[in-house]
């Protein structure tokens, strides 16, 4: 099975996108943020305000999380500054080479704009470091943002901390490594362009949503892992495979596909360390995978469907006229 998983990454067929240009600036805010002169913070601040416009303000009310008052400024930002200074440090020394990750993303911006011509992909990669327990990925009006503190590979002592391990268990802090800035960007990008506004409906049209996402994401991240586009181990992402009988039975003799209560369907959608009825070595959020399979068993069948269809085609349409039935 793990030869077959690996193979459909390499042998999923790319349009050839060598004529559009997708340019992707590359913006290192924190080396500005942590060199800021906080004993002439006010000047210092305005000469940023004219580098980075909005973002500036994203960073210090949104990302940081300052109190909007000129005084509180003041005061609070040399103290995050001061207390973040080491992990700054760490980053420097972790990303001197941030591009090697970002070839994905360059050529999932690419694919943006050859399967939606219309969207207006954002140009700029903004990093930064902020608060450990705030926000790794983000879109703003100024571009992708990425909080390289949330990037240092799963190993990084701070993420070991007790505080840290109550906001990020294990099962999540182990996706803190720099081959997800790629898979995060598209998604945030996705969600832009098609916000998640399916919590009301059926579990399995919920599900068949999310994995209209997951078979673009395919297309948009042609050469990545699987594993990493869905956030399951390898040995979770096989044993989905080998048991998606038995899985699938379980919705369909328990009669889940069309309840709409959101205490039942968030066990099944949610992210989460396992899927509770389905075992210890189960993934949480296994309404992902079976949704993606839905998709992918509706698009064997209609393969000349572009993206743009796919995605504005109906979840009980794409149910229906898939016939999933795993064996």
């Amino acid at each position: 099975m793990g030869m077959v998983l690996c193979a459909c990454n390499t042998k999923r067929k790319i349009p050839d996108v060598s004529n559009i240009t997708a340019s992707l600036e590359i913006v290192r805010s924190e080396q500005d943020f942590f060199r800021l002169d906080t004993l002439h913070l006010e000047a210092s601040l305005d000469k940023l305000q004219g580098k980075y416009g909005k973002f500036l303000n994203d960073y210090l009310y949104n990302i940081v999380g300052l109190p909007p008052f000129p005084d509180s400024v003041k005061k609070a930002l040399p103290f995050f500054l001061q207390g973040y200074r080491s992990i700054e440090d760490s980053v420097e020394t972790h990303f001197k080479n941030l591009d090697q990750y970002l070839e994905p993303l360059r050529l999932g911006l690419k694919l943006t704009k050859y399967y939606f011509p219309q969207y207006k992909a954002p140009e700029k990669l903004i990093t930064y470091v902020g608060p450990l327990d705030g926000y790794g990925n983000v879109l703003t009006s100024s571009g992708l943002a990425v909080g390289l503190q949330l990037y240092m590979g799963k190993d990084f002592a701070p993420y070991q901390s007790e505080f840290l391990q109550q906001i990020y268990p294990e099962y999540v802090s182990r996706r803190f490594e720099p081959e997800y800035i790629p898979v995060n960007c598209m998604k945030n990008i996705m969600q832009d362009m098609y916000p998640d506004n399916y919590k009301s409906l059926p579990l399995v049209e919920q599900m068949v949503e999310v994995g209209k996402k997951m078979y673009l994401l395919d297309q948009l991240l042609p050469n990545v892992a699987d594993t990493l586009k869905i956030g399951y181990t390898n040995d979770q992402l096989q044993g989905c495979y080998k048991k998606e009988e038995a899985i699938w039975n379980y919705f369909t003799v328990n009669n889940l596909l069309y309840v709409t209560d959101p205490d039942e369907t968030r066990d099944y959608m949610n992210d989460g360390p396992r899927t509770a009825v389905l075992g210890d070595g189960s993934p949480g959020n296994i309404g992902t995978f079976i949704g993606w399979q839905i998709v992918k068993k509706w698009m064997s069948s209609h393969p000349k469907t572009n993206m743009l269809r796919l995605m504005d085609t109906p979840a009980s349409e794409i149910f229906k006229d898939a016939r999933y039935k795993p064996h």
